[in-house]
């Protein structure tokens, strides 16, 4: 039997209120129309008992992450925790004050930084500092720098690449997903959405991004930032693909970006990325621990409340190191017994040390689907069985199921049985097949929204408590309009021109354009570089090399025209040389991304 922790331990209570200085008296953050962004009030209900609808352990972990205010780490460091999914950190330098991961919104970075200098005095911020590549980590940096501000921002090597790439090249289908995963639409309280178990959600704001002007390179790199020596550890791969962690010796003090947690945290999150590697993740975690731990006072990250006393933070840097390896190799062990993702999650066990500590809780990675994606790193999607291989799509399977299964009036009193009896898997399963042989089935999608509902409520995880919530809200009826948009100007602005052309490449309808070429030359006037587009063969590729062929359509600009051109499809102002048409024609070929599609229906 699973070995869980204690309820009466209250370190994590005492440490996430350590340090406290103060936090806002209003209820809301808002953005300059009036929209709210963040709500601190939405949180109140937490200060109550549990109630059955919730597990205990989720609402013990909401709890903590509803906790919001400045506070003190250290000497000179601080952190406003409870704005946001993410913390954003003040380094106090000689001049000023570094900011560290300014969250993910304009509105909500802005309301920390005032909230930092009504209790530190107006410090200019002298540096920023990025830990990683996702978007709760520099989304919010122009709330923090003023336009034109010459300051260093510093992120780790790839950063750029991979924060752009991320929110565009997938970024669609990944936000209406996200809405799924945070629970951002749904109500807040004891029947909706508690936490996400990272945090408490994603702000709805401004996201904004300004390109790094230092490039994190190596492990041990030392830089001196406004009278701070930091020493940098570089961890590609881990949480993100660009990512590091830093030291501050003078300070004493170890920041683990967001590498270690007060929860597992994901291999593969749920609204969809690149499988993460766990294997170097424990290894950074192990060069971590060797470099820093013996040298530490104190541990902080990009979540979460931090973690005191050099003997405490060196257990739980181990015990998270050990969390991702043991998950890793017992996974393989598995998988090289024949057992399969689903097989592995449903046997494997944490050891009991890993079990019984709250900051290795499942909250928002969980056991079950890190398994199963460490099993999708090493073999893919398929599990090897031939019935597997080319299954009917979902549709169509689920019409063939429910004849097979008697039909509908044969299904739904089981399902009641089924639901009845508590066993609520195979009901949400066996309904679902009812829902997308007939998505109008009313009694079958409100059956089903009853199935998720329970799931949701009995979830320890907080993502999967919001996947299931969301689920039942628009089999209900209730399905909100995709407001997110991590595609803001400023990401754009930030692509590369090649990742601008890729941008436009995943969008051509393939079979539509099967029997048309053409090629385009772009000509870059400000960065003196020409871009060739071919499309042929459904496919719309770019090189820099033309061999002295002509095109059918040359475009000569800047390249903040090229941003305009491709937002706006209008060439006004550019210099045209060939068959206006082509560039018409190549437009007629690319699909508008669905912000809107359905998930728990066809």
């Amino acid at each position: 039997m699973e070995t869980t922790p204690s309820p009466e331990d209250r370190t994590d209570f005492d440490d996430a209120d350590r340090g406290f200085v103060g936090t806002v008296s209003r209820e809301q953050i808002k953005d300059d129309s009036g929209r709210v962004v963040w709500d601190f009030a939405a949180s109140a209900f937490l200060d109550g008992p549990c109630p059955d609808s919730a597990h205990p352990s989720l609402w013990r972990q909401s709890q903590l992450t509803a906790k919001h205010g400045l506070y003190q780490v250290a000497a000179g460091i601080y952190q406003v925790r409870g704005f946001d999914l993410s913390n954003v950190t003040f380094l106090e330098g000689e001049r000023g004050v570094i900011v560290v991961d300014p969250l993910l919104s304009v509105e909500t970075a802005a309301a920390a930084l005032a909230l930092y200098r009504e209790h530190r005095g107006h410090r200019p911020v002298t540096a920023v500092i990025y830990t990683h590549s996702h978007a709760d980590h520099f989304g919010g940096v122009r709330g923090v720098l003023d336009e034109g501000a010459d300051v260093p921002i510093i992120a780790p090597a790839g950063f750029l690449e991979h924060a752009v790439a991320e929110n565009v090249y997938a970024g669609t289908a990944m936000n209406r997903r996200a809405i799924y995963m945070y629970g951002a639409e749904l109500g807040r309280g004891p029947e909706g959405q508690l936490g996400a178990g990272l945090g408490v959600t994603t702000s709805t704001g401004t996201v904004s991004l300004i390109e790094p002007t230092v490039s994190i390179a190596e492990t041990g790199h030392e830089e001196t930032v406004d009278g701070v020596r930091f020493i940098f550890q570089l961890t590609p791969g881990t949480e993100a693909p660009a990512e590091m962690n830093f030291y501050l010796p003078e300070h004493r003090a170890l920041c683990m970006a967001e590498n270690a947690t007060h929860n597992l945290h994901n291999i593969l999150t749920l609204r969809g990325a690149l499988v993460r590697d766990p294997r170097v993740w424990a290894r950074y975690l192990t060069e971590a621990i060797g470099m820093f731990a013996a040298r530490s006072d104190v541990l902080f990250a990009s979540h979460h409340w931090p973690t005191w006393g050099t003997e405490e933070l060196s257990r739980f840097l181990s015990q998270q190191r050990d969390l991702y390896a043991y998950l890793h190799d017992q996974t393989l062990r598995m998988l090289n017994q024949g057992m399969t993702g689903p097989e592995i999650a449903e046997v494997i066990e944490l050891p009991p040390a890993l079990a019984g500590a709250w900051h290795a809780r499942g909250y928002y990675g969980s056991v079950s689907h890190n398994v199963k994606a460490i099993y999708q790193r090493y073999m893919g999607w398929f599990d090897g069985n031939p019935a597997h291989l080319w299954e009917l799509p979902p549709e169509e399977s689920s019409r063939k199921h429910v004849e097979f299964m008697g039909g509908r009036d044969a299904i739904l009193p089981k399902a009641r049985a089924s639901l009845d009896a508590g066993d609520l898997r195979w009901a949400a399963q066996v309904l679902n097949y009812l829902v997308f042989a007939d998505p109008g089935d009313t009694e079958a999608r409100g059956m089903l929204a009853d199935a998720y509902t329970r799931l949701g409520h009995g979830s320890e995880n907080g993502t999967w408590r919001n996947f299931y919530l969301q689920g039942a809200a628009e089999l209900r009826g209730n399905k909100p309009e995709n407001t997110l948009d991590s595609a803001s100007p400023d990401v754009m602005g930030a692509l590369s021109v090649e990742q601008l052309f890729d941008s436009l490449a995943i969008r051509v309808n393939g079979p539509r354009a099967w029997d048309t070429r053409l090629t385009i030359d772009w000509v870059l006037t400000d960065l003196k570089e020409e871009v060739r587009l071919t499309l042929a063969n459904g496919v719309l590729t770019q090189s820099a090399h033309h061999a002295g062929s002509s095109a059918d359509l040359t475009l000569t600009m800047t390249r903040p025209r090229l941003l305009g051109v491709i937002a706006t499809r209008s060439l006004e102002g550019v210099h045209v040389d060939g068959d206006r048409s082509v560039f018409t024609t190549l437009l007629g070929f690319l699909d508008e991304p669905d912000r809107d599609f359905d998930i728990v229906t066809p």
